[in-house]
């Protein structure tokens, strides 16, 4: 999907608050979209299309988006804290921009947390090591539904679909 379909799906609304957030911090753009394509091209490396759905494959893809664009933004400006609450302020904006169900949306915000964790955990790591580490994760996501307490499971990634 090409930049013009997807601000296509977007509102005009989430297309300013896009861009002041990119005004914030204009030196992680680039560092932003690289980890956002190179998290796409892993992910369709270890599980194929299968991260598109809301299953394992789909919970280390939000783990590891979130993981790559505190690691890449830490290397422009070395503290971890502007690097992983912009992290969150991008993915939230992103699950924000891009409707999606109530559960869903859910299971995406704690998986994206789960990513910022294993940053704050492991900032020493490399991005290989990390993808094993977060491929075992997925292996023992947990799988949820509307009752599920997501505070059950800080630190373990969550999916819906089964495996």
């Amino acid at each position: 999907m090409n930049l013009i379909e997807v601000v296509k799906r977007v509102d005009f609304k989430n297309i300013l608050k896009g861009v002041f957030i990119g005004l914030i911090r204009p030196h992680f753009i680039l560092p932003t979209i690289k980890a956002t394509k190179d998290c796409i091209a892993i992910s369709t490396k270890n599980y194929g299309k299968l991260h598109h759905k809301n299953g394992p494959a789909n919970a280390f893809r939000h783990a590891f988006w979130n993981y790559l664009i505190a690691k890449r933004c830490f290397k422009w400006q070395r503290n971890e804290e502007i690097a992983l609450a912009w992290a969150k302020k991008v993915t939230d904006w992103h699950e924000d921009s891009f409707p999606n169900k109530k559960l869903p949306k859910t299971m995406d915000l704690h998986n994206n947390e789960v990513g910022r964790y294993i940053f704050r955990q492991h900032p020493e790591k490399s991005e290989d090591e990390i993808v094993g580490l977060l491929r075992k994760m997925a292996s023992e996501s947990i799988k949820i539904d509307e009752s599920s307490v997501l505070s059950e499971y800080e630190n373990r990634m969550v999916h819906i679909l089964q495996k």
